[in-house]
């Protein structure tokens, strides 16, 4: 019964990512509220010949405002538990 019991509480626990993995995702989240993102590709295929494809993308964080450096604390607090290992080179 008490195995039972810490398999069903060791399934509850969040998974664990290092330091490093939560930097490098928080800083991305954190250059994508600095502004919209996006692309454009022009090409030409043997198929359909020419084409071109545009992107933009805006985050619910760029609409907010949301400061990128308090973003990118904030999401390796949560991702960690612990504050952040570097600071992000944002711009």
């Amino acid at each position: 019964m008490l195995a039972l019991a810490l398999g069903g509480f060791s399934a509850c626990t969040a998974p664990v990512i290092t330091p490093e993995a939560a930097a490098d995702r928080c800083e991305q989240r954190a250059r994508d509220a600095q502004a919209p993102t996006g692309g454009v590709t022009f090409g030409v295929n043997s198929t359909s010949g020419a084409f071109t494809e545009a992107r933009i993308g805006v985050t619910s964080d760029f609409l907010a405002g949301t400061d990128p450096e308090a973003l990118y604390d904030r999401c390796v607090l949560e991702m960690t538990g612990a504050g952040p290992i570097r600071r992000p080179v944002l711009r």
